[in-house]
């Protein structure tokens, strides 16, 4: 099906290609044409003139032609500076039209697998306590995987509606006084209720850290930003969540060492639907909106976000908030 897709934008640009070449051919020619045409009717008027003895015209007849094709010259180069600025703005709209249409292939392809396999995973649960009898401790963990199951799924919901609403103009959030410190803390404790030992958050929190935020959108922000740093990471490695004010700033970062992002990859990571193009990434779920979100919000709430090299490998993602 990819492959289908390459060739059928390659034929596009090969059509593109020999359009632009024809049009730069037939301006060639019309051009050759004028110049041809104008020249001739100059020798006809210098003969004209000959025959009716008017010789001293000849002269004006060619200062004329010579200011006829320096028009002609300065107005064919205007019109062809501006055709190959068109040709070339049309190359570059074309091409991100062509990666974003990828993308969203590649974004619904990747959410029709994140939707159905809790919802299997789920199913599988229920139909597990419908047709056996367990003791409690047993059947309290199945409802606790099907409780966590829930929870992505719902997770993956609310992401894809909040990306829907952010690019809406009506969207805005409501700044007030929250103590960042106990809003990561009660969060992080949440997600590792249902975490193993081995796969816990861990956290380096300075207490009685306040900032000017929306809860509900910082949660968001501290959601994807654990499930981005969980989804690139080796099995029971470490994730670690800090916050500090410096003085200046109210400092989030969250740390993983997991595959890491190449250099040339941070530009585009935080692009609707983009997923890092390497295959070791391109094996993990997620749909390419995690991080996009994380960028939105953070600009919401006028914080600076940047991402770097952990040592000695993974990433830092970190968000610089005015402190209040």
């Amino acid at each position: 099906m990819q492959a289908k897709g390459d060739a059928q934008v390659s034929r596009s640009l090969l059509v593109f290609y020999l359009l632009v070449i024809y049009v730069f051919l037939q301006f060639l020619w019309w051009s050759y044409l004028l110049f041809n045409l104008n020249g001739e009717v100059s020798q006809l008027k210098a003969e004209m003139a000959l025959l009716k003895g008017e010789s001293q015209h000849i002269e004006s007849y060619e200062n004329a032609l010579k200011n006829k094709w320096l028009m002609i010259f300065g107005e064919g180069m205007v019109f062809l500076i501006l055709l190959t600025l068109g040709i070339i703005q049309t190359r570059k709209t074309f091409k991100k039209e062509v990666a974003l249409i990828r993308q969203q292939k590649n974004f619904l392809l990747s959410i029709t697998h994140e939707l159905k396999s809790p919802i299997a995973s789920i199913k599988l649960y229920l139909q597990t306590l419908n047709k056996r009898d367990f003791d409690k401790e047993k059947r309290d963990e199945i409802i606790h995987k099907a409780i966590g199951d829930t929870d992505r799924l719902d997770n993956l919901v609310e992401n894809m509606l909040l990306a829907s609403r952010i690019e809406s103009s009506a969207f805005h959030i409501e700044l007030s006084r929250i103590n960042l410190s106990d809003t990561i803390q009660d969060y992080v404790n949440h997600i590792n209720h249902s975490l193993s030992e081995r796969n816990k958050i861990k956290t380096n929190i300075e207490q009685d850290v306040y900032v000017q935020g929306d809860e509900l959108y910082i949660n968001s922000i501290i959601g994807n930003l654990i499930e981005n740093a969980r989804k690139y990471s080796k099995p029971d490695t470490d994730v670690l969540m800090k916050l500090e004010n410096n003085g200046q700033h109210v400092v989030l970062s969250v740390s993983d060492f997991g595959i890491g992002i190449p250099e040339h990859e941070r530009v585009n990571i935080f692009m609707k639907f983009y997923r890092a193009g390497n295959e070791e990434t391109r094996k993990t779920k997620g749909t390419g909106l995690g991080l996009y979100i994380v960028a939105k919000l953070a600009a919401l709430h006028k914080a600076s976000l940047q991402v770097y090299d952990n040592v000695p490998h993974g990433s830092v993602f970190e968000i610089k908030f005015k402190p209040d």
